[in-house]
């Protein structure tokens, strides 16, 4: 009977016969584990973004296992680094025209692009400074520079100089002003000239200067002055399956408590 019927057993399993399917069961557990399929997303992000969207990202990759890898730097040169190839798979940049540039160039994936997060644009000082300057139609911006000067960013490519010049355009104070500006590459690299002292006057993101404890607000531009300043995402040609996944966490209601903790507002 028994040498018929070798296989029939109505018990437990003998241990022999247990390990292999015990070594399944790992293995399968293994695979079913968060970061198990684990992708690598990689993030291009104004440089406006970068103490925000690194805490933001941080419980995503947590949770999912997936590892988000940010590079930061003007929207302008990061949109010239798509369209050259850079390996991209989502592009989160200071205003539209720069998404507009990406999507026209058919580097998008349809239907991914939403406006994230919106920011306000102010006047800072280095921290020690006592000027006080109230921001009003035909306010002399000029002469409180004394012999120095405005550090912007870059008033002809980069989303928070081109904000700025229209604000002061529109305010009446750009033709005194714009002889005596200290451009920068991107608007950290202007903030980061206020904070050294090397300017007296800058004008960024109301989140770069919540960031740099060596610059003060003197004050905010009025929003009327200026287009809305907003960052739309947008998932690129051949992003993963996970880039998806980040793009819906970063608009979630969890991402956005420590968007708004960092200064930004909701997109108007």
């Amino acid at each position: 009977m028994h040498a018929l019927y070798p296989a029939v057993y109505y018990g437990a399993m003998p241990a022999a016969r247990a390990r292999p399917f015990a070594a399944l069961a790992l293995l399968l557990a293994a695979a079913l584990a968060p970061g198990a399929f684990a992708d690598t997303i990689t993030v291009f992000a104004a440089a406006s973004l970068k103490e925000a969207l690194d805490a933001a990202a941080k419980p995503f990759s947590e949770s999912t296992g997936h590892k988000v890898v940010v590079s930061y730097a003007a929207s302008n040169a990061l949109a010239r680094q798509i369209e050259a190839g850079a390996p991209a798979a989502v592009f989160i940049c200071a205003d539209t025209e720069w998404a507009d540039y990406v999507q026209s160039k058919g580097l998008a994936l349809p239907g991914t692009r939403r406006d994230l997060l919106g920011n306000d644009l102010v006047l800072i000082a280095p921290a020690a400074s006592g000027a006080r300057i109230r921001i009003a139609p035909g306010f002399a911006l000029g002469d409180a520079l004394g012999s120095g000067r405005l550090a912007i960013a870059n008033p002809d490519a980069v989303p928070a100089g081109r904000y700025a010049k229209a604000s002061l355009t529109a305010l009446g104070a750009w033709s005194a002003v714009e002889r005596r500006l200290a451009p920068a590459e991107n608007v950290r690299a202007a903030l980061l000239l206020v904070a050294r002292g090397e300017a007296p006057f800058g004008i960024v993101y109301r989140t770069d200067a919540m960031a740099e404890p060596g610059v003060r607000i003197v004050d905010a531009f009025p929003a009327a002055s200026h287009p809305p300043i907003v960052y739309p995402i947008v998932l690129l040609k051949g992003a993963p399956a996970a880039a998806k996944d980040l793009s819906v966490y970063l608009a979630s209601a969890k991402a956005r408590a420590v968007w708004r903790r960092f200064g930004f507002t909701e997109p108007r």
